[in-house]
């Protein structure tokens, strides 16, 4: 740092400006807005207490989002399930109008196995709402994010890289690549887990590898999807589709370790052929697929999620199967209680790191993290068990979900993030 370089000092630093980063700091951007209108309607000699202050720093160089209309989604873009909780929360965020107008909504849901006659469908008029679910492009909700967070009051610095993370009296002193430092009271990881903080800082990692690997793609049906999804189970691994824009579905595609290669290196026509095969014709005929992309598929859960004046959000605290489409909506749920025990910290005349506000968020989230965690492994391992008699059951099991509406209401609004 040269000598004419200043030190900054913030409440919140956030080392990501990735998804959940950025709802993150969207959140507590509202939150500035609000203690800034307190100050703002005081009596002159009330004791005024500063807003918040918040940093956030994302080492790549993000699009312009100045012209939404300029946005293009390409055939072949990544795109997520969000839960309808989370549509809620990013009203709450104030981007979900923008948002909206890419997304896709689940309206249905058919979750079966192959080779069995059992089934279960959630449909959203049963429990009242427009629908379950939505898929959005993943670009999209950057870019919906970031225009949010350029009309807020946070202090953004991208690209920049985070080359030092050291704890100090107070919090951690972050050491950017241009010689900046920046001293903060809470650093809140939101970097995914690939920039190694986790390890530098000592916290380990639960790792439970499935032996499995996901494979991508978005393809093209033959008839309108309706806004159904479709869950099935093989023995193989899970696949499924969700509805995109037009006749577009984006596939999941489990393979078994080392069996995605000959799937990969299949031509087009081969490939779809294939898919249909393994998936049969409920969704229509596979029409077209565009570029291919796979993953490992692990469980991995941070033995530490919180220390004092530290916390680990998103996929840095746990990475979840695809099978139940519930990796962000749990971070998202995370990043809301993070704000929302920081918010009432500060209303007791706390800060952002202190232990108890750490320790209020980790209680909010511990059930609803142990219950998905548990609930998307035990899937994938109950199916993945090859018997007879538990296939039997499995199947008895889905038809009598189907059966009973009450239970079915409530495991639909346990996957929409209403009911915890």
């Amino acid at each position: 740092m040269s000598q004419t370089q200043q030190a900054t000092t913030v409440d919140v630093a956030i080392i990501g400006g990735g998804l959940v980063g950025a709802s993150l700091a969207c959140a507590l951007g509202g939150l500035i807005e609000t203690e800034r209108a307190r100050v703002d309607g005081r009596e002159s000699d009330a004791e005024p207490r500063a807003p918040l202050r918040v940093a956030i720093i994302e080492p790549n160089s993000l699009p312009s989002v100045d012209d939404a209309s300029t946005y293009q989604p390409s055939f072949d873009a990544r795109a997520s399930a969000i839960a309808y909780g989370s549509r809620r929360h990013f009203a709450r965020l104030g981007v979900w109008p923008a948002m909206a107008t890419e997304a896709a909504p689940i309206r249905h849901i058919h979750v079966s196995e192959r080779g069995r006659l059992g089934a279960t469908r959630l449909h959203a008029e049963e429990l009242g709402v427009e629908a379950l679910g939505y898929v959005i492009p993943n670009a999209w909700m950057g870019r919906t994010l970031h225009a949010r967070l350029g009309s807020l009051p946070i202090d953004w610095r991208c690209p920049a890289r985070v080359e030092s993370l050291e704890a100090e009296s107070g919090g951690y002193r972050l050491t950017l690549d241009s010689g900046e430092v920046i001293h903060a009271g809470l650093t809140v990881l939101a970097d995914g887990g690939r920039a190694g903080f986790k390890e530098r800082l000592g916290i380990e990692s639960d790792h439970h590898p499935y032996e499995q690997t996901a494979l991508i793609a978005n393809v093209e049906v033959s008839q309108a999807h309706a806004g159904w999804a479709f869950e099935r189970f093989t023995r193989e691994g899970p696949m499924a589709l969700l509805p995109l824009a037009g006749r577009r579905m984006e596939l999941v595609w489990t393979h078994q370790q080392g069996a995605v290669d000959s799937t990969l290196a299949l031509s087009d026509g081969a490939f779809l052929e294939r898919l249909q095969q393994a998936f049969g014709d409920r969704a229509g005929r596979f029409r077209r697929v565009g570029q291919r992309h796979t993953y490992p598929l692990s469980l991995v859960t941070a033995r530490e999620t919180i220390r004092p004046h530290l916390a680990i959000l998103g996929n840095a605290a746990h990475a979840l199967h695809p099978v139940a489409g519930q990796g962000f909506n749990l971070a998202l749920r995370g990043v809301m209680d993070l704000a929302a025990a920081i918010e009432e910290a500060r209303a007791n005349g706390r800060t952002a790191g202190d232990p108890r506000t750490l320790a209020s968020f980790e209680a909010r989230r511990a059930a609803d993290t142990h219950q998905i965690v548990r609930f998307s492994d035990g899937l994938i391992r109950l199916f993945g068990i090859d018997h007879a008699g538990l296939g039997h059951a499995r199947a008895a099991g889905l038809i009598g979900l189907n059966a009973v509406g009450p239970l079915r209401r409530t495991l639909a609004r346990r996957a929409m993030g209403i009911e915890r």
